[in-house]
């Protein structure tokens, strides 16, 4: 496996909308793994292709313990309203209070084109949110109020 360079803003790739997966090939699944990687190398709960330069709608996401890979997921409910702090890979240095729903039903494909549905709520739910936005060139800078340095 390889762990990828993460890109970072001003690049303009990270303001492209990312192109469904159409067949699930072993290009796919080796960038897949290669997200994983690349997520736990630099300490991130989730990983939007585009943010290693793939323009395809993939997302690798780990909240703490559930370890998921989705292609082409598209969040086809919300409920409810939570406001809390978030950082991203490709902002190094920010973090902001952002507005999502507290609750998503996500739908998408695993790995082998399975279709799965995900109910997330709380931190899953904002994780989900925050990489699919990243597929249509949303950064979490775009909807955050009180950004600041992370002092980490």
């Amino acid at each position: 496996m390889a762990v990828y360079k993460i890109v970072t803003i001003p690049d303009a790739v990270l303001r492209s909308k990312s192109i469904p997966v159409k067949k699930i090939n072993a290009g796919v699944l080796r960038v897949l793994d290669n997200m994983r990687e690349t997520m736990y190398t630099f300490d991130g709960v989730g990983l939007a292709a585009i943010q290693i330069g793939v323009p395809k709608r993939m997302i690798v996401v780990d909240p703490g313990d559930n370890f998921m890979e989705l292609i082409n997921p598209v969040i086809t409910s919300r409920d409810g309203e939570k406001s809390a702090s978030e950082g991203c890979l490709s902002v190094p240095g920010k973090v902001g209070l952002v507005k999502r729903a507290q609750k998503v039903t996500v739908e998408a494909l695993d790995r082998e084109g399975k279709e799965i549905t995900i109910e997330a709520e709380d931190l899953f739910a904002r994780v989900l949110q925050h990489e699919i936005d990243h597929l249509d060139g949303i950064l979490f800078t775009d909807i955050a109020s009180h950004i600041r340095e992370d002092e980490d």
